[in-house]
């Protein structure tokens, strides 16, 4: 019998498997499916649970910068798709390296494995993005530029709640609003 875990790993897979289709000459398919992103979203709401219900790992070694997950729509509308795939970009490697380093603090098996599932899906979530021909973010050499609103938090449950409002926010604006999903019949 398989785990929850275990089976939406197994149907995400699949899907992949169905758009990247290997040994085809064309580049990835445009993945348009949000079904996609609320598998990350699930997997993001169960490492936090775990979280939650941990003793260890509660605090951070020192506090990290997350993205400002508040989204004000009017302000959103009036960016074009590339700032608004940068913001994303961004608050994706901002979110890295605050789970990188909540990894490193953490011992408890059970809890790496849920913050190592956080880790592989912000990378899946880069492919996603990629398969829509946005740009893979490079961040500048002092972090990230001065026009992303970020704040600190220094708890892991704090981490993982902007890991969540994030994905439900702004990553999904970006997927479910993408160009090239609306082109051709994807």
């Amino acid at each position: 019998m398989f785990h929850n875990s275990s089976r939406g790993l197994f149907a995400l897979l699949l899907m992949l498997l169905e758009w990247t289709r290997p040994g085809l000459p064309s580049p990835m398919r445009p993945i348009c499916d949000l079904r996609v992103l609320k598998h990350f979203i699930e997997e993001a709401r169960d490492a936090q649970a775990a979280m939650l219900t941990c003793k260890e790992g509660r605090g951070l070694p020192e506090p990290v910068t997350v993205p400002q997950t508040k989204v004000d729509f009017n302000v959103w509308e009036r960016k074009n798709a590339l700032e608004q795939a940068q913001e994303v970009q961004s608050g994706l490697w901002l979110l890295n390296q605050a789970i990188s380093s909540l990894r490193a603090s953490v011992t408890n098996t059970a809890l790496q494995s849920h913050i190592d599932n956080s880790l592989i899906n912000i990378f899946r979530i880069g492919k996603v993005l990629r398969s829509l021909n946005i740009q893979e973010y490079t961040p500048p050499a002092e972090g990230v530029s001065g026009g992303e609103e970020t704040w600190r938090v220094s708890s892991a449950s704090e981490l993982l709640q902007v890991h969540v409002n994030f994905l439900r926010g702004k990553v999904q604006l970006l997927l479910s609003n993408a160009p090239v999903c609306y082109q051709g019949g994807s």
